[in-house]
Parts: structure tokens; sequence; C-alpha cells
């Protein structure tokens, strides 16, 4: 179906089950919540998921880029549903006289070659997928190749559809534009060619591998590069990845990261976070505790006497490198309260209490009313 045709009858806010004034933010959300519950990998051999996810993934090509939201929306309120359809549309054009060819209106507009003799074209769908890293990985970056079944160009006839050696014909119904003009009263409306199925050519010899689709789905190997410092959920563009164009340019591949947990460490933006226990004497006292890093081996930690369970430490530069800073190492202190005490251990205890001549009812005294 033609582009025109398509924005005209086709809502992609209720495809992506969104507003028309939701957020770009929130297209986003509810893009990856679909194509994560419809990807192909998720539901192998249901044709009717695969369809679904190709419908999505074409609505969030348009609402989910500003430009092309924006031509959206304008071409919406003009179309056919938007006061074309009536005596005295488009603004009370209805008295023009002679016929009012859309075509040649958004020929630009939406990537036909425009103008009359220009070839149909479509931009391939966008693809997303999912990428498991390691905490290590995500946070100082990784090369790798990501393995997808999609959609791609022919290699037997290079995508053109033709047995090789030969090559597809103009469509002569309607001379490669990919659209016909369609009365409606005193306006044309372009609709899709019955000839050549809105794609501008003719194969006359088609490619035995492609039977003249120029695609095939066949497994191919994506090599993207994770930059330092990437967080989980977080959405990677690699622009012209997705699936092939039908004479247009080739969809994108969004890349989804997850990022697998650590056991000593978590993460707050650049900064890394670690919970390190302490004795009770250390905390009084004061130590010099060794910490672990992430990677250049363990720091000595200064606690000064009197430290509090639960006070936050910062050792600098020790965190996550990023495009706009290397993060800190945030070293929280938990003093540690044996569950059960040897008879030696209690005594000490208890001598300690002794000294220190202050009972737990005097320290809380302030809370009681």
């Amino acid at each position: 179906m033609a582009p025109q045709r398509e924005w005209f009858e086709k809502d992609y806010y209720a495809t992506l089950g969104v507003s028309k004034e939701a957020s770009a933010k929130e297209v986003t959300k509810a893009y990856r919540k679909l194509a994560r519950s419809l990807h192909p990998d998720a539901n192998p051999g249901d044709a009717a998921a695969e369809a679904r996810f190709k419908e999505v993934s074409a609505a969030y090509g348009v609402v989910g880029d500003e430009d092309k939201r924006r031509e959206y929306d304008e071409v919406r309120a003009m179309g056919p549903m938007g006061g074309f359809g009536g005596p005295g549309g488009f603004g009370g054009m209805g008295g023009m006289g002679g016929q009012f060819d859309l075509g040649d209106l958004f020929g630009g507009l939406f990537g036909q070659g425009g103008g009359r003799g220009g070839q149909a074209s479509r931009r391939g769908a966008d693809l997303e997928t999912r990428l498991t890293l390691s905490f290590e990985e995500a946070a100082h970056g990784v090369t790798t190749t990501i393995n997808l079944v999609s959609d791609a160009p022919c290699p037997t006839c290079s995508g053109s559809g033709a047995r090789p050696g030969t090559n597809p014909r103009t469509c002569d119904a309607c001379g490669g534009r990919g659209v016909q003009a369609e009365n409606q009263g005193p306006f044309s409306f372009s609709r899709p060619c019955g000839q050549c199925g809105g794609r501008g050519r003719m194969v006359d010899d088609p490619c035995s591998s492609c039977r003249g689709a120029g695609v095939e789905r066949r497994p191919r190997g994506v090599k993207v590069r994770i930059p330092a410092g990437v967080e989980d959920d977080q959405c990677i563009r690699l622009k012209g990845r997705g699936e092939p164009g039908r004479g247009g340019p080739a969809g994108d591949l969004f890349v989804v990261v997850a990022v697998a947990p650590h056991d000593l460490f978590k993460r707050r933006g650049a900064d890394l976070t670690l919970t390190v226990p302490i004795t009770y004497p250390e905390a009084v006292l004061g130590a010099e505790v060794s910490v672990p890093t992430l990677d250049d081996g363990p720091v000595t930690l200064k606690v000064p006497a009197g430290t509090r369970s639960g006070r936050t430490f910062r050792v600098k530069g020790r965190g996550v490198p990023t495009r706009r800073r290397t993060g800190d190492l945030l070293v929280t202190v938990e003093v540690y309260v044996p569950e059960a005490t040897t008879d030696g251990e209690r005594s000490a205890v208890e001598a300690l209490a002794d000294v220190m001549g202050v009972a737990g009812g005097e320290l809380r005294n302030g809370l009681t009313g």
C-alpha cells in the first residue's frame, strides 16, 4: 500500500495503544512493550504475532520520529478523515475546478520520489532485539555480534527480484510511481497501482531463490559496539540495520540492553555502590578497611573513629566510565551485629555496657512523650 494511503487510513497511535497527545517517551515505552511481547523470537511460528510485530514497527517508524510524526499529524488532519471528503473540503477549495492530485501535493513528503515518473519506494520496517550483557561488559563497553532472523536482500538477485542477467521493467500502468489516481468528485486521490502492487516495477522473469520478492528470511549477524556505561533497559539505535526497504532505505535496528546483576556492586548512574560490614570496635575506634573495586583490585578505606552504621564514603574515580564522566565508588558501612554470642563474648559486651554507664532507656528518652 502506498504511503499516502497508509497515512490517511491507518491510525498508528491506535496501533501502539497510545493517544495522539502521548509524549515521545510514552510512545517509545508503549512500542518497546509491544515489540518485546510480539517479537518473532518470543513467538516462533506465530504468523499473526509476526504480522502484528511488523505493524507495530511500522507505526513506531513514523510516530517515533519527531519530524515524521509532525508530518503524519498534518496529513491525517487534511486527509479523507479530516475534511477532504465533502464539497468545499480542504479549506473551501472544492470550487477550484478540475482535479486536485494528492500525489503531486505530497509526493516528496512520503518519500515516493515525488513528481511524475518517479519510482515508488518504501522504507524497511524497524526491528527490535534484546541483548544481555554482564555487569562488567555494560560498565566498560563491548563489541559483539547480534544474531537475527529477519528479511534481508536476496543474495541471488541483489534484491531486484529478477533472475540474474535480467532487470525489472517500469510498470506501464502507473509509469513507475506505484500509485494511480482515483477520482472522487472534484479531487483525485492516490491508490496503490493494481498492476504492480505499489512497487512501480514489474518482474517478468522472477528470481528462482526469492520468487520475485527481492528478499528472503534468513539468519544474519549484526556487529554492534556497545558504549561504556550503558544501563539496563537502555535502547541503542543502529541506523539502516533493520529490514530492507522496497526501493527506499532500510529500517533501523533497536537493541534493548539487559544488564545482568553483580554479586557485590550495584549501579546508580555512573556511580557504583557497595555495602561493607565492619565490627563494632572498628566503628568506635576507627580502622583501615580493604574494599574491592570493579577492576583495579582493592583500595584502603579509612573509617574514622565514631562512625555510625549506614554512613557512606566516596572513593573518587572508581565507578563507571561514561562519555560525560567517570563515576565514583560509594561505600556504605554497616556495623555487624552477631545473631548469637558465646559466653565469653556476652561477658565482654556486658562489661562494655557497664563501662559506658549509659542504659538504652536513657538514650531513648527523647523519643517518649
